[in-house]
């Protein structure tokens, strides 16, 4: 086997990498620099997400509707616009 010397390596190795890890990605500046832009192109903004969710059937039932006649609309507002 190894020995002591080994061992001490070995424990401060396991130590140090999450403690290093911690200390690098957890800076607020790195996270600001990396992590902030990546997520702006992989989520989309807040507008645009829909903040009010219905929690009942009926307000899922309306929201149902509201979602088929904007489809219809689109669909209708293509098909005129393709049959000029």
């Amino acid at each position: 086997m190894g020995g002591p010397n080994l061992e001490v390596f070995k424990f401060t190795l396991y130590l140090f990498v999450p403690i290093a890890a911690l200390v690098h990605f957890g800076d607020p500046e790195w996270y600001r620099t990396h992590v902030v832009p990546y997520r702006d192109k992989l989520f989309p903004s807040e507008e645009r997400t829909n903040q009010r969710i219905p929690t009942d059937q009926n307000g899922v039932r309306e929201e149902l509707a509201r979602i088929r006649a904007e489809r219809q609309a689109r669909k209708a507002a293509r098909d005129a616009e393709g049959g000029n």
